[in-house]
């Protein structure tokens, strides 16, 4: 049977690359006309082309891979060769998988780029049985349901605060002003940070996941590297004084004081530090933004949230569906894997594209490319995830959306978006840099 699968080219012409080097056919300088998905050949379908994503064009793409190839293969890429998993049944499938499917480190990690030489490091979402547990469960304290009820009153107030702030009837920035402001705030409390230094971990999150986006990382790879050296620094030194001081219920204390991760080498902690501010800061502060654009391309449906505030909590998991904050997540095969009469061989990268599955007109009862915020099969979505590497966080998320909605009803009519979002340059994080609206009052 195995030798009647499509198996992919066994060679490539060119050594497989880390970054963005623009050196095979199809590839999309950045402002390049994106072309429609039915006018490409189906293997020259690269979901990890950046531009695409940039210009919101990457929908015809997915759509097309669901219906006539599920599971594709992409010989070359800016990533080197991939095979991509696009809908919802088979994304859980293989995220379930975790024995024949790796998120090691030491065999790629979780995104399609393989990190430079000396900038490899793991954390529990990049490892594998027992570490990933052991590590993890040193840090979900943090976020445990005792944790987020201490927490609501101080997310309630500070985002009341942020509201009040804000200049009614004017024009500005929601990204800035308001979905960077409390995801940083949250950030700092959950790291027992300097909050008047928090800027820093929004920067440390923005370099991690776009090192080749000119508007974040004009330097390239050197800046890249340069930053999160600085990261790593900062932390070392905050990891050594918790050690020495008494375990505290912040992030860093259960860290240095956690059997799993009391002595973690400096590339180790970096590993874990960068992927709680990650987590922290693009899936909450993307659906933020996300949320609020989303109403204001359905009307109807923000009409019918103002009609019933308690739709909220499942209006929250709709958001996150939606949006889909983080596009994808790989793994990598451990052995030879047979899907729908493809084989993926061991050592093969596999992206499992949240944001399709999300999207897959065979698993949602209504149309998944609209809003629905009383959609019954909301918490269904797969944004955060399947099995054991859910993302630990995602009930601290789904709490400040829901605050934050809470307290937008309480204060404005609507808040009306007033231009189409920039958004950032990667096909890992689904994210904005800039949202222009005005808040209208009561």
């Amino acid at each position: 049977m195995a030798d009647t699968l499509y198996q992919g080219p066994k060679t490539l012409d060119r050594p497989v690359i880390s970054y963005r080097q623009p050196s095979y056919p199809g590839y999309l300088e950045r402002g390049d006309t994106v072309p429609p998905a039915s006018t490409l050949d189906l293997e020259a379908i690269d979901l990890a082309d950046v531009e695409p994503w940039r210009q919101d064009k990457m929908w015809d793409r997915l759509e097309r891979l669901r219906k006539e190839d599920p599971i594709h293969y992409t010989p070359d890429s800016i990533f080197g060769p991939y095979w991509s998993i696009t809908r919802h049944r088979d994304i859980v499938a293989v995220d379930s998988d975790h024995k024949r499917f790796s998120s090691d480190s030491s065999m790629g990690g979780i995104t399609l780029s393989d990190m430079p030489d000396g900038m490899v490091s793991r954390s529990f979402i990049s490892s594998d049985e027992p570490v990933h547990s052991a590590q993890r469960k040193v840090a979900q304290p943090a976020v445990a349901p005792t944790a987020l009820r201490d927490y609501e009153p101080l997310i309630r107030q500070r985002t009341q605060a942020v509201l009040d702030s804000l200049p009614v009837g004017e024009p500005f920035d929601w990204v800035d002003r308001v979905s960077i402001e409390l995801t940083a705030m949250m950030l700092a409390t959950l790291f027992n940070y300097p909050q008047e230094r928090r800027s820093e971990l929004t920067r440390w999150s923005d370099v991690t996941t776009n090192p080749t986006d000119p508007d974040i990382c004009p330097g390239g790879m050197e800046q890249w590297r340069e930053e999160l050296t600085q990261c790593a620094h900062v932390f070392w030194e905050i990891y050594q004084g918790r050690k020495n001081a008494e375990p505290a219920g912040d992030l860093m204390s259960l860290l240095a004081h956690g059997e799993a991760t009391k002595n973690m080498d400096p590339r180790e902690l970096l590993g874990n530090v960068i992927l709680l501010i990650v987590g922290g800061n693009d899936t909450t502060r993307n659906s933020m933004s996300g949320g609020v654009y989303a109403l204001n391309k359905f009307p109807d449906q923000y009409e019918k949230l103002k009609a019933d505030h308690s739709l909220i909590p499942n209006m929250v998991s709709e958001f996150i569906r939606w949006q889909t904050p983080l596009a994808y997540m790989r793994r990598t095969a451990v052995e030879d894997v047979e899907m729908h009469g493809k084989l993926i061989r061991k050592g093969d990268k596999v992206a499992m594209w949240y944001v399709s599955g999300n999207r897959d007109e065979s698993f949602w009862d209504e149309d998944p490319n609209q809003l629905i915020i009383d959609r019954k099969q909301a918490r269904n979505h797969v944004s955060f995830g399947f099995g054991i590497h859910r993302c630990v966080g995602n009930r601290l998320a789904e709490l400040q959306l829901r605050i934050l909605w809470e307290e937008i009803l309480a204060r404005f009519e609507h808040v009306e978006v007033l231009d189409e979002p920039s958004r950032v340059s990667s096909s890992f994080v689904k994210g904005y840099s800039w949202l222009p609206v005005v808040c209208h009052p009561r």
